[in-house]
């Protein structure tokens, strides 16, 4: 009976220890990963600028999982300057948004979709129809992401 209490002491000290540096790992872990997580910056704003001649337009994007809002704006030679927010989702490289703006005094929806391509963000063209006083693509499958309208990756002002 002597020698039992000793071993189940040994064998307690040794289990603590154990799990002692079991839970240091684990802590380690779940400090890489927050340090990671951190970084990523998931609710970061991105900014992008479309210049060609006397054509601008501009575009700031914030996501947050697959979900995306900002503010688009045009400014076309010799069309209506237009502004205003888009919200929508992003299906892979793609977002397909709704852009609420105002021009000339009227507030309008349009759909919109750009497509990323490293450092830049091409908006995508195709047939529209209005449904329900928006306009809407016909189908999202056949937009076109020719590169007419690049928009360049800039710094947030």
């Amino acid at each position: 009976m002597k020698n039992i209490i000793p071993i189940l002491g040994a064998t307690a000290l040794f289990m603590a220890s154990c799990q002692g540096g079991t839970a240091k790992k684990t802590q380690a872990k779940i400090d890489s990963t927050i340090i990671t997580n951190a970084s990523a910056k998931p609710d970061s704003i991105l900014c992008y600028q479309y210049i060609k001649n006397r054509d601008t337009a501009t575009l700031s994007l914030k996501t947050k999982d697959n979900k995306v809002t900002g503010t688009l704006g045009y400014n076309l030679y010799e069309k209506d300057k237009n502004a205003g927010t888009i919200t929508g989702i992003i299906k892979g490289d793609t977002i397909i948004a709704n852009y609420i703006f105002q021009s000339e005094g009227k507030t309008s929806i349009r759909e919109v979709a750009f497509l990323k391509k490293g450092d830049q963000i091409a908006e995508g063209f195709g047939d529209v129809e209005e449904v329900r006083g928006e306009t809407k693509f016909k189908d999202l499958s056949k937009l076109k992401f020719d590169g007419s309208m690049n928009f360049d990756k800039i710094d947030c002002k």
